[in-house]
């Protein structure tokens, strides 16, 4: 009779051990099938001023875009590159540096002025400004427009623009090669090409003047400030970079089909491209 009551708790004490182990196991399937996080996009905003004396002021401005679930260190290290020293990218690490950066900047401007600032004659804002823009998310592509701006004195200001796509499936930034094959001087040419296709918008008193009168380049460069969508693929240029200034920023589309042949087999295959 012991024997037989002893060999009962035993049956009973390894039917329950099993059915924990089962729960258990169901349980680290359930986390290994977990969706991956869904993409998310937040941002932040600054624009503050101080006043330096009564004839010079600084206003300090930017626009961060925040990705809460984008997690791969060297993909975030590529997307706040113009953001030195940046080690923390949560909404809070971004803020903190934004701050950072602008009371280092307010510093420079009242340190850096104290020797000429009696030569200034009438009053002035001076200015720094960097702003992130969404150009698109698609297709595990996401492109961004980043906008520089300064102003310290002078004729005018001066902006630059920067354009980068991220391949969010292999988490590093898209070059040029990973979407083309076309030789350098045949880009080139359908560059040249099709300069005038978006109009700048510069205007003089005879009307509209297309981007080709305003060169300053007698070939224009394939640059790294590339984005695309579903029809062509899109070249950015900042002024001065390939016209003069009066011209503005200049974007010059290539079609898919002009590169037709040259195509990444697999980038081709991600954008539907036919």
């Amino acid at each position: 009779m012991k024997n037989t009551v002893v060999s009962i708790l035993f049956s009973a004490a390894f039917l329950l051990s099993a059915c924990k182990k089962t729960e258990s196991e169901k349980v680290d399937t359930k986390t290994e099938n977990k969706s991956p996080e869904k993409f998310t996009l937040d941002s932040l905003k600054v624009n503050d001023s101080m006043k330096v004396n009564e004839k010079l002021s600084v206003n300090y401005a930017s626009k961060v875009l925040v990705f809460p679930t984008l997690k791969d260190k060297a993909l975030l290290d590529s997307i706040y590159y113009d953001k030195t020293g940046i080690t923390d990218y949560s909404k809070q690490g971004l803020q903190n540096f934004l701050d950072k950066d602008k009371t280092e900047f307010y510093t420079s401007v009242k340190e850096d002025s104290k020797e000429w600032i009696s030569d200034i004659q009438n009053p002035q804002t001076w200015e720094a400004g960097a702003f992130m823009k969404l150009i698109s998310h698609n297709n595990d592509f996401l492109q961004i427009e980043y906008l520089h701006t300064s102003y310290q004195g002078g004729a005018h200001d001066n902006y630059s623009f920067d354009a980068r796509v991220f391949d969010l499936k292999n988490n590093k930034k898209l070059n040029l090669k990973d979407i083309t094959t076309m030789p350098k001087a045949r880009l080139e040419e359908l560059l040249m090409k099709n300069i005038d296709k978006l109009p700048s918008g510069t205007t003089d008193s005879d009307g509209p003047v297309k981007n080709s009168d305003m060169l300053l380049v007698d070939v224009i460069p394939a640059n790294k400030d590339f984005y695309f969508d579903d029809k062509n693929l899109y070249f950015h240029y900042s002024p001065y970079e390939i016209a003069a200034f009066a011209a503005g920023d200049i974007v010059i589309p290539v079609s898919w089909k002009e590169l037709d042949g040259t195509i990444n087999p697999e980038f081709k295959k991600r954008m539907k491209i036919n």
